[in-house]
């Protein structure tokens, strides 16, 4: 193509340069050229568009029938990842719904099972209570049932030894424990 143009380039501009050199003025406006240019402005441009058509305007439709081809392709593809990716994200969505719905569940067995658990255990612990309490409670009875006679003998020991002390003269236990007694019962009366 590019021969072609550099062969037929001189051929134009040395007839032009021979036709204006003799003619002094523009030969598009003398008639008697007229059929000479066109005849050379049909034959340049059939050349002009057989080059275009057979070779630069193939190239160009082959070019854009790629490119639409490759936008079609890429808009399927892209369609075929959105649904794709929309059903992923409903796959994903049922997958966190059903591990809430299983961590409830499972937290609901924990707490119930907890609850049971706490609930044996301080039905343990009350039993437990309970009989330390009676334990005390007769411990304390029994403390409160012997606890007289001991305050009595300990207050007759302490008595003598004070009144021992204080006068200096061993006194006889069972005066003082008389004494003791007829003490005890009077603070019980009032």
């Amino acid at each position: 193509m590019k021969k072609i143009i550099i062969y037929l380039y001189p051929l134009f501009s040395f007839n032009y340069i021979a036709i204006s050199a003799e003619t002094g003025g523009m030969p598009q406006l003398n008639p008697e050229f007229w059929f000479s240019q066109i005849f050379w402005l049909t034959i340049t441009f059939g050349i002009l568009f057989i080059i275009l058509s057979k070779f630069i305007l193939p190239k160009i439709r082959n070019n854009l029938e790629s490119r639409k081809s490759q936008i079609m392709e890429n808009i399927e593809i892209a369609d075929n990842q959105k649904t794709k990716s929309e059903k992923n994200l409903k796959e994903y969505d049922k997958i966190i719904l059903d591990a809430k719905d299983n961590a409830k569940k499972t937290f609901n067995l924990a707490k119930g099972k907890v609850q049971l658990d706490l609930g044996k255990e301080r039905e343990k612990i009350e039993s437990e209570l309970n009989s330390e309490i009676e334990d005390a409670e007769n411990e304390i009875k029994d403390l409160k049932k012997s606890s007289p006679e001991k305050i009595s003998l300990i207050a007759v020991d302490t008595a003598a030894e004070i009144i021992q002390k204080l006068i200096g003269v061993e006194v006889n236990k069972s005066n003082v424990s008389a004494i003791v007694s007829e003490q005890v019962k009077l603070m019980k009366g009032k």
